[in-house]
């Protein structure tokens, strides 16, 4: 049966593997996997971001899932900054554990259970809510500012999301140019090694 999630089957980019230089081919391989436990968040935060992922990505594949989760664990964990932060907004550790306690309080409020207790449809409605910063009132509120909340959540997961080797191959992406590096650049044409749509690999 033929994977709907591709325009490119058969393709797959760690068969390029062997063009990388042994640092990317490190750093990309480390995204499948086994990742460690997570530092900082905790379990409730992780099936609680798992769910929200599912929801920005429709995509709960757990090797995926997985790397998403150990992305914001290592991103919530480092001593890099992070870059640019709104006004307004507390730091992403705070933000993300007091946001995903403000969702909870939401769900509680709205429909007497916590967020991973409601249906699918319940839960996306909260999410869409807080997109637009319409969530119901609760206090978490006042040193979280909504919109700015889902859109960490949102970098985050799809940062991740299209990060990983399968989704690569998935979306026809011919992965770390280096050192071999793409020639054909022009426009409708693809190096010999590239993802083509509707044949073999």
């Amino acid at each position: 049966m033929q994977d709907i999630r591709t325009r490119y089957p058969g393709y797959d980019i760690l068969k390029e593997q062997k063009e990388w230089d042994p640092h990317t081919r490190e750093i990309v391989l480390k995204r499948l996997g086994p990742f460690p436990k997570p530092k900082f968040l905790q379990e409730n935060e992780v099936q609680m971001l798992k769910i929200i992922a599912n929801h920005l990505v429709f995509d709960n594949r757990s090797q995926i899932m997985d790397w998403i989760i150990h992305h914001i664990d290592q991103s919530l964990t480092s001593n890099i900054g992070e870059g640019q932060r709104a006004p307004k907004a507390p730091p992403a550790k705070d933000l993300i554990r007091w946001g995903l306690q403000a969702i909870d309080k939401v769900a509680t409020i709205k429909y007497k259970a916590v967020f991973l207790g409601l249906d699918e449809k319940q839960q996306f409605g909260i999410l869409a809510a807080l997109q637009n910063g319409k969530a119901e009132d609760v206090p978490e509120w006042a040193k979280v500012p909504q919109k700015e909340l889902f859109k960490k959540l949102a970098a985050e997961i799809v940062s991740a999301y299209y990060s990983h080797p399968t989704v690569w191959s998935e979306i026809g992406y011919g992965g770390p140019a280096y050192p071999r590096g793409y020639v054909r650049v022009e426009r409708w044409l693809t190096d010999p090694w590239e993802a083509k749509r509707d044949a073999k690999q």
